[in-house]
């Protein structure tokens, strides 16, 4: 079974990472949501209170197959200032292990240069900060192991791609008919 770990922090945009998370479960993905904060308690952007399942020093990163990064400010800056999550994220990376970020959370890959000679997606205005990247303007692209989306309103679609890399495409259209997502 794939493990996925999302990360959450203080100032993230609560739709972004509990739409993906939901779509994942939904399909028997073991998805954990983790705290970079010290605190299971996270306050959104929007003031939606969540309880994450584990603080980040409670997991192995090392196990995760793949590392989930929603966006939203400040979440998107919160994420970024902890080392420990952005190493796992290079680490991730140069293991060929699979990455995703959402809206503001591209600029966290871009930051780390593991956008160099890639095409990535973000939420407008960001998309100065995918340092080396080829920007597009579609709602959700992988190129590689890393998987890039516009923004809350390519949150399913996030989450649907992500099965299908996970899993298959057979799997992702059965989600995605079992929720009503209509992709086209």
């Amino acid at each position: 079974m794939a493990k996925v770990y999302a990360f959450l922090a203080e100032g993230l945009e609560e739709v972004e990472c509990l739409a993906v998370v939901d779509v994942l479960r939904r399909s028997g993905i073991d998805v954990t949501m983790v705290s970079v904060t010290g605190t299971k308690e996270i306050t959104g952007s929007h003031g939606i209170r969540l309880k994450a399942d584990a603080l980040l020093g409670e997991i192995n990163m090392d196990k995760a197959d793949l590392l989930f990064l929603p966006g939203g400010m400040p979440g998107t800056e919160n994420l970024k200032a902890c080392g420990e999550l952005t190493a796992a994220v290079e680490k991730a990376n140069r293991q060929g292990r699979r990455v995703a970020a959402i809206c503001a959370a591209p600029s966290i890959l871009g930051f780390l240069g593991l956008l160099k000679g890639r095409t990535a997606t973000c939420y407008p205005g960001f998309e100065d900060q995918l340092k080396g990247a080829s920007c597009t303007s579609q709602g959700v692209i992988t190129d590689g192991n890393i998987t890039t989306a516009r923004g809350l309103g390519y949150a399913l679609a996030l989450g649907i791609e992500l099965i299908r890399l996970l899993q298959g495409p057979q799997q992702a259209q059965n989600i995605a008919s079992s929720i009503q997502y209509n992709q086209g």
